[in-house]
């Protein structure tokens, strides 16, 4: 019976005990994401402003111009086949008429001959030929050559913030200050109790 007396009586105690202000647990900390965490826009003063740059090459065309003499050319004097038929038709008759017995046929072939060629020459002779000279035609080339340039790709910023430097980059030049976001996070417990 002691001993059942004894085990209420420390139940009792402990009961107690937890029942009395000051002795409940402390709950743990809630951390807050970091998109959640407060923040505001500062301006932060400039230190230094250096131009970023880099080397591109562009194209672009090159063109020149030659002017070129073709060769002369003959026109005119365009050859015609009508005067070598009638003179070989005449020479024909013609020998015809001074040839006799077998002798006749021969006389009429070489009269045929004979005309043609002088008929073929009185036509072609006579016509007019002309040596022409092209104007001088100008021919165009171009060629694609490269021109190495140093193009601004933007600004290497130093800036100081509440005593610390820091460094970003910027697409215009930032000018004597720069906006900049704090974002202000409670420190957690036990980096708090180390300082």
């Amino acid at each position: 019976m002691k001993r059942i007396a004894l085990l209420a009586l420390a139940a009792t105690g402990a009961l107690a005990a937890q029942a009395q202000p000051g002795y409940a647990p402390v709950p743990a900390p809630v951390a807050v994401p970091a998109q959640q965490a407060p923040s505001f826009v500062d301006r932060a003063r400039v230190q230094d402003v250096q131009p970023q740059y880099e080397t591109v090459q562009v194209p672009r065309q090159e063109c020149s111009s030659q002017y070129v003499q073709d060769a002369p050319q003959v026109v005119g004097g365009e050859r015609g086949y009508g005067g070598a038929i009638i003179g070989g038709v005449a020479g024909g008759i013609l020998g015809n008429q001074v040839g006799k017995g077998h002798g006749k046929e021969a006389a009429t072939a070489a009269g045929a001959v004979i005309g043609a060629i002088t008929g073929d020459r009185l036509q072609n002779n006579q016509a007019p030929q002309q040596v022409v000279q092209a104007p001088p035609r100008e021919v165009r080339s171009c060629r694609t050559v490269y021109d190495t340039q140093q193009r601004a790709t933007g600004y290497r910023v130093t800036y100081e913030y509440r005593g610390n430097q820091y460094v970003t980059f910027t697409r215009e030049q930032p000018g004597q200050s720069l906006p900049v976001r704090v974002s202000v996070t409670p420190l957690e417990e036990r980096e708090y109790h180390r300082r």
